[in-house]
């Protein structure tokens, strides 16, 4: 028996939208450029005597017991440890956008969308847990949805 080609065709499995996904990805990794990039930004810009009148009264307090040079010193060792976990989030959200478009049917791009979002907690030392958030519900909706049984 030989299959029309029309019914080959509408037999193919329907390509599975992830709009949703994109869009609060997007977000997330906008409100991480905005927050780990601009801090990394702003302090690598600011030399010491800066850094001791505007941030580090605000950063660290005005009593929190640390001179100018310890102070200036944490502050880059901070910046730098948020734009080296913007980075690595960049790379593992890039593979998971390439598994998401590759195999929108998958569950695969949500693990790697958790490994984003823990990234992003505990490079920003716990501080952006709402924009880790973010990430956590994209792999949720990845694990969530409904799997048709042909993609398994």
């Amino acid at each position: 028996m030989t299959r029309s080609p029309v019914a080959a065709h509408s037999a193919a499995p329907r390509r599975m939208r992830r709009t949703a996904e994109y869009v609060i990805l997007g977000l997330g990794l906008l409100a991480a450029l905005v927050t780990m990039g601009g801090f990394t930004l702003v302090i690598n810009q600011l030399d010491q005597t800066d850094f001791a009148e505007i941030i580090a009264p605000a950063l660290f307090g005005e009593g929190a017991g640390l001179d100018a040079a310890q102070t200036y010193e944490a502050g880059r060792t901070l910046a730098a440890w948020f734009g080296v976990s913007f980075v690595v989030m960049l790379l593992v959200s890039a593979v998971g956008i390439a598994h998401m478009r590759s195999r929108p049917r998958r569950r695969t791009p949500g693990w790697w969308f958790l490994a984003v979002g823990l990234i992003c907690l505990l490079g920003s030392q716990l501080v952006l847990f709402p924009i880790a958030f973010l990430f956590f519900v994209v792999a949720g909706l990845f694990a969530l949805r409904p799997v048709s049984e042909e993609s398994l």
